[in-house]
This record gives structure tokens, C-alpha cells and sequence, in this order.
């Protein structure tokens, strides 16, 4: 049975263009006697960027579970994924539909036996990346509380709160009294919000 094939292509810039990418990748797919149903894209748009902020991949990965598609194709992993977690997600979530995905200038091929096994290992570094960026946060934590800093919103003064409430009580600006007490507008905006709550009253 001939496979189904989506082309998946993302350029960063504006003056960049996708038709490089979708020539190869058309080509590839008739030699693979793969025929190219449907074609994604994201021109002009950062890899940084995540499924929120890449409307292609994200309709992409909603037409997934349809089973509009067989296989996505890809000119190379940083086309598709910010980072490693970030494709291991979209890979598994292309395995969970029953879609393979192949990767050009990785030689990544998930219809394949030998591809498969390199998915596997990919997951395997996602995880050991996931695990080694949430010892490193949780050390830092550590070391921080061990050398006596606060951790979270460090707190006002308390003469410059009650001249801050002053002053919102006389009815002036919030950037005005932020300048005027050097503090952000934020922090002007927190205490305004502390003297106005649900607790403002039993308080008083």
C-alpha cells in the first residue's frame, strides 16, 4: 500500500524560502514511491518559537490523529523541533497517532526498523536532558537557600509601603508614585491591589 506523505517546512526569515525544501523533499518522496497528500508551512517564523507560535506544525499536529497522513517529512530536526525535548514531544505524539516522520539530513526514518531504534534513543537523551535540567534548577534552589537569599519577590520596605498607600489614598497615579518612590509599577500596582481585596476590609 503507498504511503501518504505531508511536507512539513519552516524558514526564519521573510527573504528565506521554503521551495528548496519542498523540491527535495518531493523528490525524495517519488523515489520512495511515497505520494505527498498534503504540505505545511511556516515561512518566515523563529524555531525558538513553539506549537503556539507555528500555525503550520500546530495544524499539522491536529490533522495527525485524522490520519490525513502516513508520514511527515522534514528537511532536518531543526525545521521541526526548538530543541531536543521540544521534538521528542512532537514525535511522540506523532507515534501515538500512528505516523512516522522523517528527517532528511539526519537520516532519521521512522518506517524503518533502524529508524525506529534512533527515535528510541532520542527519547532516551530527552529524558536524560529533562532529568539533568531539573537537578540543575533544583540545586540552584539549594545552593540559593543555603547562602541565605530569599527566594521569590523580595519585599518593599516597609516606610516606602505606607508611603506608597499614602499616596494611592490621595488619589495619584500609579507611575507617578512609582517614580516619585522608586519602586516599579508593578509593586505600586500589588499594594493597591492588597489595600482593595477581599481582606482589605476585615483588615481595617
Amino acid at each position: 500500500m503507498q504511503k501518504r506523505a505531508a511536507i512539513y517546512v519552516r524558514v526564519s526569515t521573510d527573504k528565506q524560502t521554503v521551495e528548496n525544501q519542498v523540491t527535495a523533499l518531493r523528490q525524495i518522496a517519488e523515489r520512495r514511491g511515497w505520494v505527498v497528500v498534503d504540505q505545511y508551512s511556516d515561512a518566515g517564523i523563529s524555531g525558538a518559537k513553539g506549537r503556539d507560535g507555528r500555525p503550520g506544525l500546530d495544524q499539522m499536529l491536529k490533522d495527525a490523529p485524522r490520519r490525513k497522513f502516513d508520514v511527515i517529512m522534514a528537511w532536518s530536526i531543526d525545521r521541526v523541533g526548538r530543541s531536543l525535548i521540544d521534538l521528542l514531544g512532537t514525535i511522540q505524539t506523532l507515534e501515538a497517532c500512528g505516523v512516522d516522520l522523517y528527517l532528511d539530513q539526519q537520516s532519521i526514518d521512522t518506517t524503518t526498523p533502524a529508524g525506529k531504534l534512533m527515535f528510541q534513543v532520542c527519547g532516551a537523551f530527552g529524558e536524560f536532558e529533562r532529568s539533568m535540567i531539573r537537578q540543575r534548577v533544583l540545586a540552584g534552589l539549594k545552593r540559593a537557600v543555603a547562602q541565605g537569599k530569599q527566594l521569590g519577590r523580595p519585599k518593599v520596605d516597609p516606610a516606602i509601603e505606607k508611603r506608597i498607600q499614602a499616596q494611592l489614598h490621595s488619589g495619584k497615579g500609579m507611575r507617578k508614585i512609582a517614580r516619585e518612590c522608586g519602586v516599579g509599577t508593578g509593586t505600586v500596582q500589588r499594594i493597591k491591589q492588597e489595600m482593595t481585596g477581599p481582606f482589605a476590609d476585615a483588615a481595617a
